[in-house]
């Protein structure tokens, strides 16, 4: 089995190089990882400039490529220029927090995973719940037994997944894993003003903690009972009942101008 591996919190992160001893286990391994943190990037790409590679190594061994771009670009660059084929299989972390609940959407290292499914590549998102003193060890362990145990299970077609560990799955004997959904509680985060040396205000983002939505059953909800959580997903975004109930809708548009009021003509706003 050919895997390609990477991560939002950089080549040198100590997550990605404990999957990377685990993942051995199961085929060969090619790392290419963003060169430095991209956490919170989404699913950026860079293409306004080109991307910048350094080949990093371990003594003589050569550890894989850090990559002056995003967890996406490195899927990419990784599939289409580092490995001798393609993959059969695309792995993101261990991030050093949970991504779950909406941060799903913000999380680097879901995009790098959604990005391999994107190439008809089963993909995997992993992330341990943030303590100063992770095991990263132990949770690599953990992540790929539940990595071929999927993999065993699943059906012929490419799928995604997320799989989060809460610190209190790594001190059970035996760790449960619950098959649960994205939960979509609103995010609660707010912002703080505070004021530069010179008197100039900035914001700095205060995140807070999410709480499970409804009562049904989520990856917030199973991991704050300490359990593991693996939650399948999709990129399409189209919300299908709705699509179906606007397909009578019918628009009337004019290819006139609109009137010299509506045209937007105002003036170039300045920096105050």
């Amino acid at each position: 089995m050919l895997i390609l591996l990477t991560n939002d919190d950089g080549i040198y992160a100590p997550g990605l190089a404990a999957l990377c001893r685990q993942l051995r286990r199961l085929g060969e391994v090619y790392v290419a990882a963003p060169a430095t943190e991209q956490s919170g990037v989404g699913h950026a790409i860079t293409y306004l400039k080109p991307l910048t590679v350094k080949e990093v190594y371990h003594g003589s061994e050569r550890w894989g490529w850090a990559v002056d771009g995003s967890p996406a670009d490195c899927v990419k660059i990784g599939v289409d220029q580092f490995c001798p084929r393609r993959p059969d299989l695309v792995v993101s972390g261990i991030n050093l927090g949970l991504n779950a609940g909406i941060n799903v959407l913000y999380s680097g290292t879901v995009a790098a995973a959604i990005e391999g499914a994107f190439y008809g590549i089963t993909s995997i998102a992993v992330s341990l719940e943030y303590d100063e003193h992770a095991d990263f060890d132990k949770a690599a362990g953990l992540a790929v037994q539940v990595i071929q145990q999927l993999l065993r299970q699943k059906g012929p077609t490419p799928e995604l997944y997320n799989l989060n560990i809460p610190t209190a799955a790594l001190r059970a004997d035996r760790p449960e894993v619950r098959i649960v959904p994205m939960d979509v509680a609103t995010h609660g985060d707010r912002f703080e003003r505070r004021l530069t040396p010179w008197g100039r205000p900035y914001y700095w983002i205060i995140g807070q903690p999410l709480a499970p939505s409804t009562e049904k059953e989520t990856d917030l909800s199973a991991l704050a009972k300490g359990l593991m959580t693996l939650s399948p997903l999709e990129y399409d975004l189209t919300k299908q009942a709705e699509l179906e109930r606007m397909a009578g809708w019918r628009f009337e548009l004019s290819s006139q101008d609109p009137p010299p009021s509506q045209r937007g003509d105002f003036p170039i706003p300045r920096l105050q």
